[in-house]
């Protein structure tokens, strides 16, 4: 015993260097000849990005086009995270993009924009051309330079901007899950177990739309979304001619928080853009001209009509879950886009 104890040690031991040594194989101290160490894992394309609600915002587009129903200038301000989350690597827990993806969202519904985020490039011009320092060619080609004139009135305002945060992102909404063992008493026991977690969390925005020239607060959008993850895992312990044996293997998934935000931001301003469109709802995207989620009382927060389309807007429908949404509204799968 005491000698094939030691044997099996320096066999285990050598199948150990052997798999280390392939492991380094893969990796080298030296650059090769396109000047990368390693190169790096993965090959999936770049694909689109849609919500389930990027269809209806296509759809109000096509509808706003079909009818020439003029957009008004959008604006998007700060929409920040008010949640004050913190992940457990120390970086933001909730994403900080919430006002580029309203701008994206108000594109897709054809919505005309003017830039009030970020205006940092457009001062620093007018600065320069202030002080006659920025030049454009004139009619005479690249010898006639002339410095670039500010004429009074040349930046279009907006009529109406987007403002808000992201206010709620609340954990342990419902969580459950199972933990199953068992095994031998035998001399060399076998141990099997499995488990699984299921939890729910959510989170939430408040949106408002604002006139630009009097500051009235012409609607207002309160959404959550639940976003759900899962565990599970299994694995076996054993001891085998006095070796021991420890496999397990499992599977987690959580939904994206961040798209989770970026849905959130597409069906508010669907709801925005119908009122400024004055579409009854999503009915203007369906073949019969119905809307089977008619009646629904809003409770999302308050609403005031921006335009005097009280008797058609889209305020007392908003509330329904599957609004819009093109994979939960079967009518809306059928529109054009």
């Amino acid at each position: 015993m005491s000698v094939g104890r030691p044997t099996r040690l320096f066999k285990i031991a050598g199948a150990a260097g052997a798999v280390a040594a392939l492991l380094s194989g893969c990796m080298s101290t030296g650059a090769g000849s396109d000047g990368r160490y390693a190169a790096p894992i993965g090959n999936a394309p770049v694909t689109a990005n849609p919500t389930p609600y990027s269809a209806a915002l296509v759809c109000m587009a096509d509808y706003a086009r079909r009818y020439s129903l003029p957009s008004p200038r959008m604006a998007v301000g700060r929409i920040a995270d008010y949640t004050g989350t913190v992940s457990a690597d120390g970086g933001r827990q909730v994403t900080g993009g919430a006002s580029l993806m309203a701008m994206t969202a108000l594109a897709k519904a054809g919505a005309r924009q003017v830039e009030r985020y970020d205006t940092s490039v457009s001062e620093m011009e007018l600065r320069y051309a202030n002080n006659r320092l920025i030049g454009d060619e004139g009619a005479g080609g690249a010898e006639d330079i002339q410095y670039r004139r500010i004429i009074a009135g040349s930046v279009p305002g907006s009529d109406f901007y987007i403002v808000g945060g992201i206010t709620e992102v609340n954990y342990n909404i419902r969580s459950g899950g199972f933990d199953v063992a068992g095994g031998q008493t035998t001399e060399t026991p076998l141990s099997v177990a499995v488990a699984g977690k299921l939890f729910v969390m959510n989170i939430a925005i408040d949106l408002r739309l604002v006139q630009t020239t009097t500051l009235e607060v012409v609607d207002v959008v309160s959404y959550q979304k639940q976003i759900i993850g899962r565990e599970v895992s299994a694995g076996v312990f054993d001891f085998l001619d006095g070796n021991v044996f420890d496999i397990s293997a499992g599977e987690g998934a959580l939904e994206p928080v961040q798209l989770a935000v970026r849905s959130l931001i597409e069906r508010a301003t669907v709801e925005f853009m119908a009122n400024l469109y004055g579409a009854p709802g999503p009915e203007v995207c369906l073949q019969a001209g119905r809307d089977p989620l008619a009646g629904t009382v809003s409770i999302t927060g308050g609403y005031y009509p921006a335009y005097p389309n009280t008797d058609t807007n889209n305020g007392q429908t908003r509330a329904d879950p599957s609004r819009w949404n093109d994979s939960r509204d079967g009518d809306l799968r059928r529109s054009r886009y």
